[in-house]
């Protein structure tokens, strides 16, 4: 299977890594430093249950010299979307698949706009990591897994295809066929878990032990839930509170990708997180409150410090 990895960072990284560990052709889609490595020294995988070196591996700044391929796996940060699928045309055939495994709700709207519909497959991917150094993923949590599926629920040939990829290079997938009610459940947690790591400054574990701070985790999710049920999407009435029960199980030193980039003066993907909650909110009538704080909060930070 030809599979060309958008975007190598913390998802892109370890999860085509693992593809081409299992036997997958696979290429990296990457740029500066972090290019360099991969094609220097391959990519490698470090901190998780298995250490993983997969070198050589093909990697390029160029997607013209791609060529086309069986899938596209769609990895990179929130705002560079747009510009990076209209750079990826050359990859892209008509029988081209491409999931994206990006943050939010809003991503596949975008592929759709830009590629056939037909062509788009929705993707969940669950894992911590961070880029180490140059070529390195670190992974900071024995999590890894894929979900991913068809919109209208179907099993598909071409996602049996990738099942068996992703199973070959030991990574922990699944087929759904409710795949738009899985990325919204991802989104519940990730937008409470972001929303409050970044504007508050610390970890999972602050947050969860204060009564107040709590309550505001669990409201912030609340407003996801009840966006979610408003635009027609089967999660649960009491999806918040089942989502807290996690945040009291995950490692109270865990933080948000979100976390790290304003850390790091990076942009921030609040704009289709809460920003995200925000947007869909106003178009069926429900109000979001505590999700326009922390967009306005994090406004002047958004587009990063570098």
């Amino acid at each position: 299977m030809r599979i060309a990895v958008i975007g190598s960072g913390g998802v892109g990284g370890i999860f085509g890594a693992k593809l081409a560990h299992g036997g997958a052709d696979v290429t990296f889609l990457a740029r500066g430093a972090h290019l360099t490595a991969i094609r220097e020294q391959g990519i490698q995988i470090e901190g998780g249950p298995e250490p993983i070196r997969v070198s050589p591996v093909k990697a390029t700044d160029d997607p013209s010299l791609i060529g086309t391929v069986d899938l596209v796996l769609f990895a990179v940060k929130l705002w560079d979307t747009e510009k990076v699928l209209n750079q990826i045309r050359p990859v892209v055939a008509p029988k081209t698949t491409i999931i994206s495994f990006q943050n939010g709700v809003l991503k596949d709207t975008y592929l759709r706009a830009h590629y056939d519909p037909g062509q788009i497959m929705g993707g969940v991917g669950y894992v911590a990591t961070t880029i180490d150094r140059p070529g390195v993923i670190r992974q900071t949590g024995p999590m890894q897994r894929l979900i991913f599926g068809e919109f209208d629920g179907q099993r598909s040939a071409r996602g049996e295809a990738f099942l068996s990829a992703c199973l070959s290079g030991g990574i922990n997938a699944e087929f759904s066929s409710d795949i738009l009610r899985e990325i919204w459940e991802k989104f519940v947690f990730l937008v409470g878990l972001s929303g409050t790591t970044t504007t508050m400054g610390v970890p999972i574990g602050p947050i969860r032990e204060n009564p107040q701070t709590r309550s505001f985790l669990l409201d912030v999710m609340k407003e996801v839930v009840a966006v979610g049920r408003a635009n027609g999407v089967a999660l649960a009435e009491d999806y918040a509170e089942r989502r807290l029960e996690l945040a009291d199980n995950v490692a109270a030193d865990m933080t948000s990708s979100m976390h790290h980039d304003l850390q790091r003066g990076n942009a921030l993907e609040v704009r289709w997180l809460s920003g995200g909650v925000v947007e869909l909110g106003e178009r069926v009538g429900v109000p979001t409150p505590l999700n326009r704080a922390i967009a306005d909060i994090l406004a002047l930070r958004q587009a990063g410090s570098k």
